[in-house]
Order: structure tokens, then sequence, then C-alpha cells
């Protein structure tokens, strides 16, 4: 479909906020004679270099070569009064005016040097103008994966800073490039985002904006399913091109945007012309072509006048048609020729520019040199007058002062590196001596956690996701088989680090010693029995130790297939049939509590014949222990926790996948999620199929 080629809207807004120059008024003089009096008068200073840059912006769509030149002057003025903020902005007007001329290597070398000053001020303003600048850049180079990278750079310090015209122009310039790529649903969703806030703002040029884009992403996503005949869903698309674009056409006319309504006239003949619907067809696009000539917008009343010819073409009008491709080619021959009157013009405006810029330059020069004149006759009196022996014996004094400074500070400086030297070896002597020490209760830790070939010859479709936070760690797991019993449990101790291993090696001798010593096979006894064993371990200090476990103890026996658990605080999940259900835990753990009662033991029969809500059988059923280092865990991409929630939804979306996949999943979920930020507590997490 042949559309009227309206302007980018959201790049006119990007390159307004490269700009960040103070608003003038001009009383009855033209902006570009009152700027170049105010730059005659300035001195050499931060308002000469904001005034070059204002007027390098009033010539940029007449002259950008012009603009190229004032804003290079702003930059050796800024550089030479040392104004970094005045550096940034001159850098990124170059970037700009390079960027019209669609030199892409110096837009984008210019951009780059005022983003680095932008990060050395910490001006996160300015640093987000650069980034959705850059983003531009390769935008039109088709880069597009550089682009989105830059756009949502730029969104991330829009959304600290709160802007919240701004957070909506980078979310509807990342719609863009969807909308390039031909992924529309994206596009889309963007668009929709950034109309939703300009709508909350009262925004009302940005909600006709993306209103336009809006209809523009429907109207193509139905060119190309055209393509595939699929013409139901094409004329649905239509439809909304259509509905949006009347809603776009509706904000410009409350705005009085005659260009944008005789654009958008245009748009809607040219979907009408698409769908077959003549007549509206050529009602908007006359309506279009009454208003352009209204404006004299000769290159938009050529446009219409091509989507007329093709029009009567299609509905058989051949001489409408003939008359009015006559008159579209009347007009691209007047564009043609206004164009080279234009070039003339602005080579009279630069020759003028570039004389009075030389006169100018001409009278600065002729006052310096009579300055520097003054300044050589006045030093040369001042050498007489002084006398060459008196500057000797000066020079000789200081010269002695210096030195004798200079070796008290070496014999001071050598003295304080000596020191330094040999407190950076004991530090890290000591820190070699900790090492080692963490690294061998590492292996002595290791020696109570169950070998894998154990674990895997008792329950063979097993994953264990293990993740101590430090070299060792205040999790650990534990599994023992006696009478034809398996027990497994996922435990967390006080602490992490060499605290929290401590406290494991102590609970886990106390399981140990609960199953075999005391032949306990109960899990709810189980457990009271080890919170006996942990609280007369830690009685016997004179000190008040309150430390424990939390616990999630499952007891599998392969002959009567029943299932016992108990639970401290942690709880079980389990899937049944592709349904996840829990057992809440007694709110208290293995060791000292105020209200101490007896672990309740919970059984869940295996023998259950399951099935799934597709009608298909489930002869298995999965168990979940864990503890809650995975649903802790900030990160994300507003480093918030994981929680619960999303572990339930991972673990139901997987179940049908192996142990060893779903293990995968989980451990690539936890990295992602926590991304560069550390890892704030030990994490085990058991699976097993039965």
């Amino acid at each position: 479909m042949k559309k009227i080629s309206e302007m980018k809207n959201y790049k006119i807004i990007f390159i307004i906020l490269c700009l960040s120059l103070p608003l003038f008024s001009f009383s009855q003089q033209s902006p570009i004679d009152s700027l170049l009096a105010l730059i005659k008068k300035d001195k050499e200073d931060t308002n000469k270099v904001t005034h070059f840059n204002i007027l390098a912006w009033e010539l940029s769509s007449s002259n950008p070569d012009t603009s190229i030149i004032l804003s290079k002057q702003a930059l050796s003025l800024a550089e030479k009064v040392q104004w970094k903020k005045g550096i940034a902005n001159s850098y990124g007007h170059l970037g700009t005016y390079y960027y019209f001329k669609a030199d892409y290597p110096k837009a984008l070398d210019y951009y780059l040097k005022a983003l680095r000053i932008d990060e050395e001020l910490k001006d996160k303003i300015g640093m987000s103008k650069r980034l959705g600048n850059i983003g531009n850049v390769y935008n039109d180079q088709g880069d597009y994966h550089k682009a989105l990278d830059y756009y949502f750079k730029a969104l991330k310090i829009e959304e600290e800073l709160g802007n919240k015209n701004n957070i909506a122009i980078w979310i509807g310039s990342i719609g863009s490039v969807y909308h390039i790529q031909d992924d529309y649903p994206k596009a889309l969703d963007y668009y929709f985002k950034a109309l939703k806030m300009a709508e909350e703002l009262g925004n009302k040029l940005n909600i006709s904006v993306w209103l336009g884009n809006i209809g523009g992403a429907y109207s193509d996503e139905a060119d190309k399913i055209t393509a595939n005949n699929n013409f139901i869903k094409n004329d649905s698309l239509k439809q909304k091109a259509l509905d949006y674009s009347f809603k776009a056409l509706k904000m410009k006319e409350k705005l009085g945007n005659k260009k944008g309504i005789a654009n958008t006239l245009g748009n809607i003949g040219s979907l009408y012309t698409d769908t077959k619907k003549y007549s509206e067809a050529e009602n908007y696009l006359l309506e279009a072509l009454k208003i352009d000539k209204e404006i004299g917008d000769l290159n938009t009343e050529r446009q219409v006048e091509e989507l007329l010819t093709n029009l009567y073409e299609k509905t058989n009008r051949h001489q409408l048609a003939l008359e009015h491709y006559k008159k579209a080619m009347v007009l691209k021959d007047t564009l043609f020729s206004q164009e080279n009157k234009k070039q003339l013009v602005r080579k009279e405006m630069n020759y003028e520019f570039d004389k009075k810029e030389s006169l100018a330059k001409a009278e600065q020069d002729k006052k310096d040199l009579k300055v520097e004149e003054e300044k050589r006759r006045q030093k040369m009196f001042l050498f007489s007058v002084i006398g060459g022996l008196l500057l000797v014996v000066v020079f000789s004094v200081f010269m002695f002062n210096r030195w004798r400074v200079t070796q008290k500070q070496k014999k001071i400086i050598e003295v304080q590196k000596q020191e330094v030297d040999e407190q950076k070896k004991i530090v890290e002597e000591k820190n070699k001596d900790i090492t080692d020490s963490i690294n061998y209760a590492k292996r002595l830790q290791e020696a109570i956690l169950p070998p894998t070939a154990y674990v895997n010859e008792r329950l063979p479709d097993n994953f264990i996701l293990y993740k101590p936070k430090d070299i060792v760690a205040g999790d650990f797991y534990w599994m023992e088989e006696l009478d034809n019993t398996i027990f497994i449990a996922a435990a967390d101790c006080t602490g992490h680090g060499v605290p929290g291993a401590m406290v494991s090696v102590v609970c886990s001798n106390a399981l140990n010693r609960t199953v075999k010593e005391f032949h306990l096979r109960d899990t709810g006894k189980i457990l009271d029995k080890v919170t006996d064993l942990v609280l007369e371990t830690f009685e016997k200090s004179d000190k008040d130790v309150k430390d424990g476990m939390d616990i999630s103890l499952l007891s599998i026996n392969k002959i009567t297939k029943q299932i016992n658990w108990s639970g401290a605080n942690n709880p079980l999940w389990y899937i049944p049939n592709a349904e996840l259900l829990d057992i809440t835990a007694n709110k208290q753990p293995v060791g000292k509590h105020d209200n101490r009662k007896p672990f309740t033991t919970h059984t869940i029969p295996l023998t259950v014949n399951h099935s799934r809500r597709d009608g298909n059988p489930q002869s298995s059923t999965l168990f979940y222990l864990f503890t809650d280092g995975f649903a802790d865990q900030f990160g994300g991409p507003k480093g918030k926790k994981f929680k619960y929630r999303q572990l339930n939804d991972l673990l139901l979306a997987n179940n049908n996948k192996t142990m060893a996949e779903q293990k995968d999943i989980l451990e690539k979920a936890f990295e992602d999620w926590r991304g560069s930020l550390e890892q704030v507590d030990d994490v085990l997490l058991i699976g097993i199929k039965l």
C-alpha cells in the first residue's frame, strides 16, 4: 500500500532532547539577526558558547554545514573556558548535524564523546539523551540489536529519574525498532504503553503521534498478511488501522495541526482504497489535497496526487487518473526547481555569514595584538628594574629549600612504603591461612553429605541443586536407608559460611544418632528427638546459644510404598497429577523455641492411581524438598526477591521433563535472575520422582 511518508515524530522528539538549550525571546528581529547581535556583544564565556549553539540550531534545517562550523566554534570556546557541560553539548550538536547529513561514523563519534563527559559529570539527563541519539544512529544503519540496547539504557535512566514524558518517548522508540523489523505484536505492545503514558500526562501532541504509529503498525501488518492471502485477518487489521488513524485525526484536529491532519486524511484515504471503499477513499484524499494546497505543502500534495492517480486507475476512471498524474509530475518538477533555489540561498547565507565572521575576527586579532605589545613592554621594564643578580639569588635560595624538603619527603615515603609492604605481607599470610582452613572445613563438611552414587542407587530418578553461598555452607542434605525405609532431607542451619557449617555438623550428627542409635522411623518423632539432641549439645555451653535448623524430612518405605513427611518451617511440595500441592510445616525450628510442640507426621500414600487433567494416566509423583535460599535471592529487572510463587510456577511448568532437565532449567533460572548481584544465601533444592 502506498502511503504518505510522514516524518517520524519520535525522531523529532529525540533531536529536541539532545540540544539542552535555553529558550529566548527575540522581539521583532529574526532569531538569526538577534543571535548574531548577541554573539557580537558577548564576552568569551559560557553565554557565547550557548549562543553559538542556538544559532547553529536555527540554521540546521537550511544549512547543516554552517551549523557544523558554528558548533565547532562553540566547542573551541567551551574548551578554552574549560566548561565541560558546554563541551558535551557542543559534541552533541555536532553529532546531530552529522546525523542530519547521514554521516553516521562522525555522528557516532561525537555522540560517544558527549556521553563520556556526561558520565564523568554524572549528568543522567545528558546521558539519556546521548544514549537515545546513539540508538537512532544504529537504527538508521539497520543494526537493530544495538539500537535496542541503547534505547533500553536510556529508558532505564529515565525510569530512575521518574521523567514520565521521556519514558514514553523511549518506550515508543523501542516499538519503532520492532515495527521496522515487522514484529508487529511487540511494536504494538510498546506503542500502547507509550500511548497510555501520554494520556496520563495529557500530552496531546504525543497522543496523536502514538495513535498514528499504532494505525501504521496495524496497516503494515495487514499489508504483510495480504501477501500470504489471509484476507480475513487482513480485513481485521485494516479496520484496526482505520480506527487508530481516526483517533489520531481527532487529536490532530484538536491541536490544530493542519499538516498532521492532511497526512492522516491521506493515510485514511489510502486505507479505504486498499479495502475497496473507493467513494470514501476519494472523499478523504480530496480533503487532504485541499488542506495541502492551503498550507502550501507541495511534497505532500504531490503524494496525494499520486494516491488519487492510483485510486482512479483502480476504478477505471482513466481520464482523471491521467490528470492527477500530470499534476503530480508538475509538482515534482516544481519541488526540484525550489530545491535548486534553496541551494543558492544557502550559498549566499554562507558567504554573508563567513564575511561577517572574517571582519569580526580581524577586529579581534587587532585588539589582541595591541594587548600583547603592551604586555611585552611591561615585562621588559620589570626585568630591567629587578636585575639579573637578584633573580639568581632568589632562585638559588628557592632551589636549596626545595632540595631540603624533597630529601625529607623522600625519607618519609621510604619508611611508609616499607611499613605498607610489611603490613601487606602479614595480611596476605593471614588470608592464606584462613582460606586454607576454610577449604579444609569444606572437605570435612562434604564428608557428611551422602555420595551421589549412594543417592542415585536408592533413588534413581532425582536431582540435587546445591549452591553454597561461601566455600562452606549452612545448608546440607542428608540420606540414610534402614529397615527398607529411605530417609532423605533438605536442611537449613542457622547462618551460612563457617558458622552455618559448624551447626550443620551438629545437626547431621543428631539425625544419624536418631535413626541408628535410637532406632526411630516416624518422621515427626525423628525431628522431636533431633531437637532434644541439638538442645542437649548447645546446653553444655555457658552461653545462650539459639542455633538450630529448618528441615524438610521425607521417608519412603520400599515394601509398603508408604511415604511420611515432617517439616520444621520448610514445606513439602509434590505433583501427583499435573497440579502442585503443598503440605505446611510446623512453624518452629529444630532447636530452641518458646512454644515448642511435637512435630506432625504427614502420610502420603504412593499407591493412589493418579490421573492427569488431560485424561492420561500419571504413574509417578514428583516430590520437592528445599530451603529458602532459592526463593529469597534478589535479582530480576527491579532487584526484587524471586519468591516462592515464581518457584512454584517454574516447577509446575516443567514437571513433564526429566529430573536432569529440571535441574538445568532451575539453575539457569536462578543465575539469570541473580545476574550480577551477590548470592544472598545457600541454595538447596531436591527433586525426586517416585
